[in-house]
């Protein structure tokens, strides 16, 4: 058995084919962890949700900020963008099971020394506290509909509460759901989330270091499993496998398989 760790897929349905075929895929021995970002800006992610939701227990999925965002449109939490190719997941004669289904969907997965995440961490939490602040986020997510469009509301927002002044239960929930599926960098002084850069981590503006080398960061024995941040792209390291490599761009799309870091690479146009 073999367990593969896919960055984000973003609706490149082909290319994701092209990928499994490449690792030899078998769901009757092997899984996936999908690190979130299953739709969007690709042209295919109504394809990329059937398969990633027939595929069971097969699969761990983790949510990332577009498939937030696909939910967010289809509960009015969050409006439609210029770049979105949500309009056939929208449509979909499935689309309400498909949606369910992605609800219900974890934010944290932790196995063994592995965390899988969409984006990162607080540097300041533990993994038991990254999976406790997800399973808080889903339980307003998989619960009633208004408050789960509420809590989408704050998805793309330029900012998110300073860690530890964070009082209410609405503004921890927003810095839990910023850091899980939105962060790349911290400013180094404050410590608060830099949402709008999205550069390479060594281009970054004087003051701010990349989430992962924060100097607070806490459990470097804990390798985190990432995408979101296709400018940083693939990076393997004790403590981190970043897997975005920016398919929906044109790009590639990344495995490493888990057992020995082993790592798997289609371009994005055959």
């Amino acid at each position: 058995m073999a367990i593969y760790a896919i960055g984000d897929i973003q609706g490149c349905w082909d290319a994701l084919r092209r990928l499994l075929s490449r690792v030899a895929f078998d769901p009757s021995r092997d899984r996936l962890w999908l690190v979130g970002d299953l739709v969007n800006r690709g042209p295919e992610s109504l394809e990329v949700l059937r398969w990633a939701r027939d595929l069971g227990d097969r699969a761990v999925v983790v949510l990332g900020n577009h498939d937030l965002h696909l939910l967010g449109r289809a509960l009015g939490g969050t409006r439609a963008r210029a770049v979105d190719t949500l309009d056939g997941a929208l449509a979909a004669p499935d689309r309400d099971e498909l949606l369910a289904w992605l609800r219900t969907r974890p934010l944290a997965h932790r196995e063994g020394r592995f965390l899988v995440v969409h984006a990162g961490l607080l540097p300041g939490w533990t993994a038991a506290d990254a999976v406790t602040a997800a399973r808080e986020l889903e339980a307003v997510l998989s619960g009633p509909d208004e408050a789960a469009a509420a809590l989408l509301e704050r998805l793309h927002a330029k900012d998110a509460p300073l860690p530890g002044t964070a009082q209410s239960d609405d503004e921890r929930r927003e810095l839990a759901l910023a850091a899980l599926v939105r962060i790349r960098c911290i400013d180094a002084h404050t410590g608060a989330l830099e949402l709008r850069y999205k550069g390479p981590p060594d281009e970054a503006p004087d003051g701010l270091v990349a989430w992962y080398d924060a100097p607070t960061r806490r459990e470097r024995d804990v390798t985190v499993v990432c995408g979101h941040w296709s400018a940083l792209g693939l990076q393997i390291r004790p403590d981190l496998i970043a897997l975005d490599t920016g398919c929906w761009m044109g790009r590639s799309l990344t495995a490493v398989r888990l057992e020995d870091n082993a790592v798997f690479q289609v371009d994005a146009l055959p």
